[in-house]
């Protein structure tokens, strides 16, 4: 792959965007490649944890590469938009937790491809919105449903119909990001945050995960049955039996995602 780096290291996989030249901006091919990398990461049984990022220190991602852009026709514009769409909901349906470590910069489809992971880390020292109204455009990356589900509806909208650029701090203070790091601990600070998750039961991150997202567009009682059913497919696992067993000799767990 050209624009697209897959990294593996025990049960923690990284995804980069490479294209530091670019700004890390999504064209068609990247779009392409980071699709065969979601595909081969939810069938992955050794990935617990996936982390995105883009290569470099300034962008995390600038959105859709406007070069590209500007030599489309109309069809291949509906194409990429429906593309990036389609790439950011297999992003956000990963059964794995993902961790979005911004970098640097994450403007339009980046901050969009920000919001469809379930949690954002960033450096204090960069800058991130949804800015596609200032081209005259919307967000079509799902940024028009997750921000305010995320944030709420007066808030996105505000962020969305001004084409605010929100330094990190700020964006925390908005309810965009989860933790603002400064950049000499940013890798160290994403990793722990990941170790703490790669620690427990992989089964159940995973059941957890689909609890809450599905659970969230349902009403209660729906949501009730949703976590049963979750719980019930972690009892017969060997996990489960492990995680017993190691707290009745005072030990870490083994955990073997069975």
């Amino acid at each position: 792959m050209e624009s697209i780096i897959l990294e593996q290291r025990g049960h923690l996989a990284t995804v980069t965007i490479d294209r530091e030249d670019a700004m890390n901006a999504f064209n068609y091919d990247t779009l392409i490649e980071l699709q065969q990398v979601v595909e081969a990461l939810r069938i992955n049984p050794d990935v617990r944890v996936v982390i995105f990022t883009g290569a470099g220190e300034k962008a995390f991602s600038v959105g859709a590469d406007l070069k590209e852009r500007k030599t489309l026709t109309e069809e291949q514009v509906k194409r990429n938009i429906y593309k990036i769409g389609e790439v950011f909901q297999m992003v956000s349906m990963l059964p794995q937790p993902t961790i979005a470590a911004i970098n640097g910069y994450a403007f339009g489809g980046g901050m969009e491809l920000a919001l469809a992971c379930d949690f954002r880390i960033a450096v204090d020292d960069t800058l991130m919105g949804l800015t596609e109204t200032s081209l005259a455009i919307i967000p079509g990356a799902g940024g028009t449903q997750r921000l305010p589900r995320l944030i709420g509806e007066s808030k996105a909208l505000e962020l969305i119909l001004t084409a605010k650029r929100l330094p990190s701090t700020v964006a925390l203070e908005y309810g965009m990001l989860n933790k603002v790091v400064e950049r000499s601990l940013f890798k160290e600070v994403v990793h722990e945050f990941a170790q703490t998750m790669l620690q427990n039961g992989p089964i159940a991150l995973q059941q957890a995960k689909f609890a809450i997202k599905n659970g969230m567009n349902a009403d209660l009682q729906t949501g009730l049955q949703i976590e049963r059913k979750a719980y019930e497919l972690t009892i017969p696992t060997e996990d489960r039996v492990e995680a017993l067993i190691a707290f009745g000799e005072k030990r870490k767990p083994n955990f073997k995602g069975k």
